[in-house]
């Protein structure tokens, strides 16, 4: 079994007084995590994908909950976003029955932590589970072998399903896109138009690292910019894609309110697009490789509880840095690079406005220091 960074972080939160909820998209491994975790407890699983679970739980007393976890210390909703007020359950759990630790696992952090807000404050410890990182593939086996395989995650990415059963990918891909990734983001109030959905995704699948116009986009979909907007917004809070804003201080050539946007995986993107060739044949492989070196970049700092703010830079004369960290005021600055032998040069444009305190670039031959 591949062990994830949360797991000691998940331990440690046990019986501590709170609800833990463990959000991530489907499929990344949130149920294999919780269970490998409550092993050798006595544990109460409940699936909220299972309308009989959503009929059970469903505006439930304090009196017929305890009932229902009877003598178990553990209670666990898996998929707890599909319970009609599980905030309020939770509430119930925490305030009522402190002996019990309370764990629910959500796919959309949209639908659940609306729903938790108000009624958890104070009562609860979220977790964020990503797909799999080259930093616990290269724990599992060895840096030598996960660095071998660099080309092989570019196009298939880091899903548990898709690591483990090599030759099977493509139909694991399939079968992730076809059955679980529209589930939760169409069974949401106002999501209507599962067509222009997908084809928004597809557009942004293209566009990775590339600045998006949410007008441009509403207007070959169709439909406006708010909604375009209402849509990258429910995405990103399904774990699907995550956006990158323009820093600025106002400086006046300096683009002010631009957005990239990234896929947390390169196999989810990589199916949407349906495309499966290796790197050698793609012309593609620069806009690849900045999306893994910042997902992968992101998940370390979030798993480390890192606080660093994270932007890129263009001004109006198309100068750019790829990749800006801000922390305690400090700005770190990194161009990244497929090719080690490329030449780049930090614009003065910036390091004159700014003193960055280090600019680095990120290629092929030192990544591992950026990620690990």
């Amino acid at each position: 079994m591949i062990k994830r960074q949360l797991q000691n972080e998940l331990n440690t939160l046990l019986f501590k007084g709170k609800a833990i909820l463990v959000f991530g998209a489907r499929q990344v491994g949130k149920t294999s995590l919780i269970k490998n975790t409550i092993k050798d407890t006595d544990c109460l699983w409940l699936n909220g994908d299972e309308p009989d679970t959503q009929l059970l739980l469903e505006n439930i007393t304090s009196d017929r909950l305890k009932a229902i976890v009877g003598t178990h210390n553990i209670l666990v909703i898996d998929e707890a976003q599909m319970i009609h007020n599980i905030g309020l359950l939770i509430k119930r759990m925490v305030d009522n029955f402190p002996g019990i630790q309370m764990i629910a696992s959500g796919s959309s952090a949209f639908e659940l932590a609306d729903k938790t807000k108000e009624s958890m404050v104070g009562r609860k410890e979220e977790l964020q589970l990503f797909p799999l990182t080259f930093y616990e593939m290269v724990a599992h086996t060895n840096f030598i072998e996960e660095s071998r395989l660099m080309p092989h995650r570019l196009v298939y990415g880091y899903y548990p399903e898709a690591v483990v059963n090599l030759g099977k990918e493509e139909k694991i891909l399939n079968d992730l896109v076809d059955g679980f990734l529209y589930k939760d983001i169409l069974n949401l109030e106002g999501i209507k138009k599962s067509a222009t959905l997908q084809r928004l995704v597809k557009m942004l699948a293209f566009r990775i690292g590339s600045e998006i116009n949410t007008l441009s986009l509403g207007n070959d979909l169709g439909i406006n910019r708010l909604t375009v907007e209402k849509y990258i917004d429910i995405l990103e809070k399904n774990f699907i894609i995550f956006s990158l804003h323009a820093f600025s201080k106002n400086q006046d050539n300096e683009l002010k309110k631009g957005r990239k946007i990234y896929f947390w995986d390169l196999g989810l993107r990589n199916r949407i697009i349906k495309n499966f060739k290796p790197i050698e044949l793609r012309d593609d492989v620069g806009s690849l490789w900045e999306n893994f070196i910042i997902s992968e970049r992101k998940k370390k700092l979030m798993y480390q509880s890192n606080l660093a703010d994270t932007y890129f830079w263009r001004n109006t004369q198309q100068a750019e840095i790829d990749y800006i960290e801000i922390k305690n005021q400090d700005i770190d600055a990194f161009e990244i690079k497929y090719n080690p032998n490329q030449k780049v040069n930090f614009t003065k444009s910036f390091t004159k406005n700014y003193h960055p305190k280090s600019t680095q670039v990120i290629h092929n031959q030192n990544y591992w220091e950026f990620i690990l």
